[in-house]
């Protein structure tokens, strides 16, 4: 049964631009809130009390709960951070702390995402990729996925990271290391420069990242996109730092 927690702080789980948002908002408001990030990213680029680290599974994270006295969580990481994502429900199911999920919507919806093609995981991109024949290929999918793609290797690779990955790119790679928001005009340079005939994606959603999208479909780039997970059963989701706002304001 759960044992139902009764406290001030709010947590939030980040890693995103909606998260730290979300964070400077109730920091704004004068609402105590710690901003929890995995530790992956060297410079969060956000103010206010910052958590960094794992909590150790489950079970950690409902020690964390109970010590802290949170009062609610709303899990803002990656849309492809499932693991704490489903940690954090299962965690709020234990103590009883209210739990939201707020995510940014994907690109399912986008103009012209009907003629993507839709995978389910990496290797499944990469499959794809060899599949349609590209030879110059603009490589988005985070550091901790971009070395799925050894498939890839005797391929024209532009891999775009925020930072490097944990290993050696092949030699016919490049990497780029740059941190969005990325804007139209420099991405139709990059997509011109390199000759892509072909872009690989996660779901992630939001406008940081899209103006790629727009690239490719003028310049006639195939598009190969990441499915996101189904999101964790029993946890009510919101699109907006406004929406979760307002469902704090309602605990």
């Amino acid at each position: 049964m759960a044992d139902r927690a009764v406290g001030v702080v709010i947590l939030l789980l980040g890693g995103t631009a909606e998260g730290r948002e979300l964070a400077s908002a109730l920091e704004t408001e004068g609402r105590p809130a710690v901003l929890s990030l995995a530790g992956r990213t060297a410079d969060p680029l956000t103010a206010g009390p910052v958590r960094i680290g794992g909590f150790g599974g489950v079970e950690g994270l409902i020690a964390y709960l109970r010590a802290e006295r949170v009062s609610a969580i709303v899990d803002a990481t990656h849309p492809f951070a499932t693991t704490m994502s489903r940690n954090a429900a299962a965690a709020a199911r234990a103590t009883g702390v209210p739990i939201l999920r707020l995510e940014r919507p994907g690109w399912s919806d986008a103009e012209g995402a009907a003629g993507w093609r839709w995978v389910d995981d990496h290797a499944s991109a990469a499959a794809e990729v060899v599949a349609l024949g590209a030879q110059n290929v603009l490589l988005t999918v985070g550091r901790q996925h971009t070395l799925d793609y050894g498939l890839l290797a005797d391929r024209t690779v532009i891999a775009r990271v925020a930072e490097p990955p944990d290993g050696e790119v092949p030699d016919c790679w490049r990497l780029l290391i740059a941190r969005g928001p990325f804007d139209l005009a420099r991405e139709r340079e990059l997509f011109a420069e390199h000759r892509i005939d072909c872009l690989v994606t996660k779901d992630s959603g939001g406008t940081h990242t899209a103006a790629k999208l727009t690239a490719a479909a003028e310049s006639g780039a195939a598009v190969v996109v990441v499915r996101r997970e189904p999101p964790a059963v029993g946890v009510a989701t919101v699109g907006s730092v406004e929406a979760a706002l307002d469902w704090l304001s309602r605990g």
